[in-house]
């Protein structure tokens, strides 16, 4: 049999899509660029926004002629076994090639924010834990077990992940996010994305770009970020999971800024993305976002307008299912309405990746598991136990209550307890999917704290009792909660959020909140367990954070985890038995007070607290803090040279850490930035490094931190980026509050324009030391 040009994988990869470009028709050529959701819903409690009003009647068998560019969520929609949904996803793939006169696959794609999306895959602790991990190299290797489970069962692209920086806590995706500095969220999003790739998975980023910068912290409302926010807190983990992670695709986000919604901003998507930063893969719509441009932002008049702004902005791919790029694309195509070339340019980026994907060999066959599929092994689960322990912040500790004595009488309090789901963010199949089909097994084993905490300590003597709901405002059962801790040595109160999707849920997508009181009567309980005189341990399992001021002096120490996975159960309890020693820094400040709080910790001197205002923003427990069961002394601090540079010089600062303590235990050190004078307003500190130490007893390591003057530029009065000469402070810190060395530096010579290229990244090293 004679192979076409387009088929010969010896043949480089432009020569073959252009060859294949020729021969097709303009509906083969628009029916690449939208997917199909086989198993949507559309009763109205499906799992994204206006489903019901959005999918749309099609012939399968009819539609797939053509060809397809996508399948949509095969997995994810439904409980499935993973094996059964492996064979019928290959099934599905063989019509789509025998129907179609090139025999083209369909990329198919699934949600992966938490895990891969799928009934009996694990869960892992959602990307506000991985954050606060501080741990890329961790990230990475769960990102790569990820991806194989999905390439398993014959999945190409996955849906994560979220690069949004957090603007205000409120925000119901706080927990989607990996937290509120840009460099944090940049260097754990391009470790994750590097792991997703390394396993063959397109890694998609979402969502681009100034989504978590919605107004009122409400989803999808307005973005109301300056020009230099946009380009200094919003964009660089984009920049740097391009550049350093290697992601192939790219989510427009659902949000409009200044006016101009994302997925019609060709500024955006085009200029900035492609010609500025050179990105050569895929765009994809966000679901149903390009007909939301109709029906939401009211930018277009109809469907067919909607489909022309979103292709030439630059959205090569309409999810999750056909209705803008379909015949309405295809009858304004040949009305003249849109050129041709651009469904050209959108195909040819499309089936770049498919080539890429190996989906356009004469050889390709769909993958199809020899027998059952194992989606949450014992190595999954090890990491996942790992990145939980990793990420649980101990806030305070200052009596030494913890951890638990082995034999003592334990009150364990709260809503969270001895709940499943508590450990689970939105995006983790249990939650997102799972909840609407309640006779179905979750598919995982997730141990409570509850029956975690009896394990830990199988001496210990551990009640139980709810006290109240999650979120509602029943009171009823205090006087019995308040009666158990009484009766205790001491009270762990486990408190949080439930996650869930578009109000279904205290955290999640669309449940965002008006303050940061804890959900319901929560707060209450706390006070009456604390009012019980009995010592109060605070367990908190939430995908943001809450105010805590209430009870900043009255609880005997407190424990922060954010959904930390299937094996957030035993990490917790770890923590409090002491057989884990914690590790995890805050991501998120905690704030004092419940009202008031859209700032993070990255703000300008009027940003910060000041006698202009009564109102105090200062944090109760600033980003990057985190307490330890061992000490630790930073010393033979020491930076090169006399501290002038040129504004494009190098300083190295480094310290040796040592651990003080008894026991083993992981230091975070933390490099920020002070400019002092700058010709905009800057953040009076910003995190440029840190570094994650691991001691045994007594061990000391040398941190070595190599500054590029890179990582000082900003976006000045002219839009340019620039490094300015002047004085700046490097400040080596245990928080972004806890300063322990300062390096004073002063930049010479004029100043300096960067670009695309610049340094994101601050080098770190780390040595032995005596």
């Amino acid at each position: 049999m004679t192979t076409a040009p387009w088929q010969d994988p010896a043949l480089p990869a432009t020569a073959r899509v252009d060859d294949l470009l020729a021969r097709m028709t303009l509906q083969e050529k628009t029916a690449q660029l939208y997917g199909v959701w086989v198993g949507a819903s559309t009763d109205g409690d499906g799992v994204a926004p206006h489903q019901e009003q959005m999918n749309t009647d099609y012939d399968w068998d009819e539609l797939i002629t053509r060809g397809l560019g996508q399948l949509t969520r095969s997995f994810g929609t439904a409980p499935v076994d993973p094996a059964v949904g492996a064979r019928a996803l290959a099934s599905a793939q063989r019509r789509i090639a025998e129907a179609g006169r090139f025999g083209i696959p369909a990329v198919a794609h699934e949600e992966c924010l938490a895990g891969f999306t799928a009934w009996g895959a694990t869960a892992y602790p959602v990307p506000l834990a991985w954050g606060a991990t501080f741990d890329p190299q961790l990230v990475e290797a769960m990102a790569a077990r990820i991806g194989r489970d999905m390439r398993s069962v014959g999945v190409h692209q996955g849906l994560a992940p979220v690069l949004d920086v957090v603007r205000d806590l409120r925000w119901g995706r706080v927990e989607e996010t990996i937290g509120e500095d840009p460099y944090l969220v940049g260097t754990i999003g391009s470790a994750y994305v590097r792991g997703l790739e390394s396993a063959g998975i397109v890694a998609t980023l979402k969502h681009f770009a100034g989504y978590a910068s919605s107004a009122g912290a409400r989803n999808l409302a307005p973005v109301r970020a300056g020009v230099r926010e946009f380009a200094d807190i919003t964009l660089p983990p984009f920049e740097m999971a391009l550049r350093e992670g290697g992601a192939r695709s790219v989510m427009a986000a659902y949000t409009e800024t200044d006016g101009v919604p994302a997925s019609a901003d060709p500024r955006l998507l085009t200029e900035l993305l492609r010609e500025q930063w050179g990105f050569t893969g895929t765009v994809v719509a966000d679901y149903f976002a390009i007909d939301f441009l109709q029906t939401l932002h009211r930018v277009a008049a109809s469907t067919a307008e909607a489909g022309r702004l979103a292709l030439a902005a630059g959205i090569d791919v309409e999810l999750p299912t056909v209705k803008a790029y379909g015949d309405e694309l295809v009858a304004a195509v040949r009305a003249g309405e849109v050129p041709e070339e651009l469904v050209d340019r959108a195909a040819r980026r499309v089936l770049l990746q498919k080539c890429e994907l190996g989906l356009l060999d004469a050889d390709w066959t769909p993958e199809v598991p020899d027998g059952p599929v194992d989606l949450d092994s014992a190595e999954n689960r090890a990491v996942a136990r790992s990145l939980a322990e990793e990420s649980v912040v101990l806030l305070a500790n200052p009596d030494g209550v913890l951890p638990l004595p082995a034999d003592g009488r334990i009150a364990v309090v709260g809503p969270r307890a001895a709940d499943a789901l508590a450990m689970l963010g939105c995006y983790s199949f249990p939650s997102h999917v799972g909840v609407q089909h309640p006779d179905v097994p979750m598919g995982i084993e997730i141990p409570t704290v509850l029956d975690a905490l009896r394990t830990e300590l199988p001496d210990a003597k551990v009640t139980f009792t709810e006290g109240c709901g999650v979120s509602d405002e029943d009171t009823s059962r205090f006087a019995e909660a308040v009666a158990r801790a009484r009766e205790a040595d001491v009270c762990v109160a486990v408190l949080g959020d439930r996650s869930g999707l578009f109000g279904r849920g205290t955290s999640g997508e669309g449940c965002d909140v008006a303050d940061l009181n804890l959900p319901g009567v929560q707060g209450e309980l706390l006070d009456a367990l604390v009012g019980s005189g009995t010592p109060v341990v605070l367990v908190l399992l939430t995908g943001r954070p809450y105010a805590l001021g209430r009870w900043a002096e009255r609880l005997a120490a407190v424990v922060q985890a954010f959904f930390p996975g299937e094996e957030g159960g035993p990490a917790v309890a770890g923590v409090l038995s002491g057989r884990v020693n914690p590790s995890g820094r805050l991501p998120v400040s905690v704030p004092r007070l419940p009202g008031g709080q859209p700032w993070t910790y990255l703000q300008p001197p009027l940003g910060l607290a000041g006698e202009v205002s009564s109102l105090d923003p200062t944090p109760l427990y600033p980003f990057g803090h985190g307490r330890s069961y061992t000490t630790f002394r930073w010393e033979s601090f020491e930076g090169s040279g006399s501290g002038q540079i040129g504004t494009d010089g190098s300083y190295e600062l480094s310290l040796t850490v040592r651990n003080t303590g008894d026991r083993a235990g992981a230091d975070v050190v933390q490099l920020y930035l002070h400019d002092p004078v700058a010709s905009v307003t800057r953040p009076d500190v910003r995190l440029i490094g840190y570094q994650r130490v691991e001691l045994h007893p007594g061990e000391a390591r040398r941190v070595t931190f190599r500054f590029h003057t890179d990582l000082s530029a900003f976006t000045d009065l002219t839009g340019r980026r620039v490094v300015e000469p002047g004085e700046l402070e490097l400040r080596l810190a245990a928080s972004a509050a806890d300063v322990r060395h300062t390096a004073r530096l002063t930049l010479t010579g004029e100043v300096r324009q960067v670009g695309h290229d610049r340094r994101l990244r601050c080098e770190t090293e780390l040595t032995a030391a005596d």
